[in-house]
């Protein structure tokens, strides 16, 4: 599989990058700046240079891809604007450079929350789950195969293999390693081809978990 992966450099898209390529699929990692590629070229990811925010058309990057999985984010300690700007814009820009190069497959990693954001205030938090929402809703409806992966709180503990993926769970954490493996699972598996769920850690495998999809 060819897999493009929108904020290659983050926590959770080195990972999977790292993940795929020793599975033996190619991987590109969009990234903003270009002293992040060593850190890509490590793992057995291309990296490909193209900032969401500041590229109108990125059609080129996914070229040829079988999948994108938008794993970008503004993080922690971005203000309001950046929430649309790149939770909801970035996502919007793949999903039509998608439609347009024909890559037909589409993961996001959404937030828990975001099937019900607030209407309006909670501060830069309360944009940030409605940007997620929005963004979760056009892809959606663009008739992509798409997965919608709503993550619970993120940490950086060990993965333990374990978790529990509904339309809602309880609120709770789930290591970062964890999201990765359930993202690598989605891909492979034609059953997570237009489902929208949320998850946190459990008692149930990974691959059994989305096996049951």
């Amino acid at each position: 599989m060819d897999v493009v992966i929108a904020g290659g450099h983050g926590k959770i898209g080195l990972q999977l990058g790292k993940l795929l390529a020793a599975h033996g699929d190619r991987v590109r990692g969009l990234i903003r700046k270009p002293e992040q590629a060593e850190d890509l070229v490590a793992e057995g990811v291309e990296p490909v240079l193209c900032d969401l925010e500041a590229v109108d058309d990125v059609g080129a990057a996914v070229e040829g891809a079988d999948a994108i999985v938008f794993a970008a984010g503004a993080g922690p300690g971005s203000g309001a604007e950046r929430k649309w700007s790149l939770d909801y814009g970035g996502a919007v820009k793949l999903i039509a450079a998608a439609k347009a190069r024909r890559v037909t497959r589409y993961v996001i990693v959404s937030s828990i929350g975001a099937g019900d954001p607030p209407a309006e205030g909670g501060g830069v938090f309360g944009e940030y789950l409605r940007a997620k929402a929005k963004a979760d809703q056009e892809l959606e409806a663009s008739g992509l195969d798409y997965t919608v992966v709503r993550p619970a709180s993120l940490t950086d503990e060990p993965p333990t293999g374990l978790v529990t993926i509904a339309d809602r769970v309880e609120r709770g954490e789930i290591p970062r390693a964890d999201v990765v493996a359930v993202l690598a699972a989605v891909l492979a598996a034609d059953n997570a081809i237009g489902k929208t769920f949320e998850v946190v850690s459990g008692k149930t495998p990974v691959e059994a978990a989305v096996a049951a999809l």
